[in-house]
């Protein structure tokens, strides 16, 4: 079983719990034990940890255990990272983001205000902006002439 890459048993009417030999295969990349009988805890192996999709333990009521919402008898919090890969830390973790958000709100704020604050009171300012984009307007627009004159040319599409 260690070179198994597929595993299907779904619909099989088996019963008991998921032997841990089942998490020393290595090369197991899909495995389906849905709608059976099957019991107890999902073993905790290393290569059963990276099957995180709940749906290959569908139809199995009695399953407990990750990657299942449902907890064990003396399970106190989950054994591994949780599905999403982020630690659920409380307290501390609330008040820093929270900082972390109101601080982004409040630099788009000051950036946004400081250049359109300054074009909007600085009539000096105003116009060296739009002059500038005017010239870039105008140096794109002859660049874009000159090219296809080139292409029209080279293709013979000019007549002399």
């Amino acid at each position: 079983m260690r070179w198994l890459e597929t595993l299907d048993l779904s619909n099989n009417r088996l019963f008991g719990s998921i032997p841990g030999s089942l998490s020393f295969s290595t090369s197991l990349v899909h495995l389906n034990l849905s709608f059976n009988n099957l019991t107890g805890r999902i073993p905790s192996g290393s290569q059963l940890q990276t099957l995180i999709d709940a749906a290959i333990y569908n139809g199995n009521p009695s399953l407990c255990g990750s990657p299942l919402p449902t907890k064990c008898l003396g399970d106190e919090t989950s054994d591994g990272p949780s599905i999403t890969g982020v630690d659920d830390k409380q307290g501390g973790d609330d008040y820093e983001r929270i900082w972390f958000y109101a601080s982004i709100r409040l630099g788009f704020g000051v950036g946004f205000w400081s250049v359109c604050g300054t074009l909007l009171l600085k009539k000096s300012w105003r116009h060296c902006y739009f002059r500038f984009y005017d010239d870039i307007k105008d140096r794109m627009a002859l660049l874009i002439a000159l090219r296809v004159v080139h292409l029209k040319m080279k293709f013979g599409l000019e007549k002399n």
